[in-house]
C-alpha cells in the first residue's frame, strides 16, 4: 500500500461500549484512553490509600497511571487496551480488586 493512500484514511462507523453502565460511542482502532478522553473524562482511577484522581500520564504504557478495568479484568492500560463494540469499562478504586 502506498503511504499517501493513508492519508484519505477515514475511520468506520462507531461502535457502543460502556463506561459504568453509561453508553459511549467509539472509533474503530481507539484504546481505552482515547475514547474516554473524546469523550472529555480525563481520570478514571483512584489511588489506594489517598484517592487521588488518575489518568493519562505516559500514554505509551511505561507508566501505571490510567489502570481501568475492562471486561471485568482490572489493571489494563488504558493507553494500550483497543476496544471493540460491546466493551464494558469500569473507572478503578485502588487495586481493582475487591480489597
Amino acid at each position: 500500500m502506498n503511504p499517501l493512500d493513508l492519508v484519505r484514511a477515514e475511520p468506520g462507523p462507531a461502535f457502543t461500549v460502556t463506561l459504568d453502565g453509561r453508553s459511549i460511542d467509539v472509533l474503530p482502532g481507539r484504546t481505552v484512553a482515547a475514547a474516554l478522553w473524546a469523550e472529555g473524562v480525563t481520570s478514571w482511577r483512584s489511588t489506594r490509600g489517598t484517592g487521588r484522581p488518575r489518568g493519562v500520564f505516559c500514554g505509551i504504557g511505561v507508566c501505571f497511571d490510567c489502570l481501568v478495568t475492562v471486561n471485568d479484568c482490572p489493571n489494563q492500560r488504558a493507553c494500550l487496551v483497543r476496544l471493540a463494540p460491546g466493551d464494558a469499562i469500569r473507572t478503578q478504586e485502588g487495586t481493582g480488586h475487591d480489597d
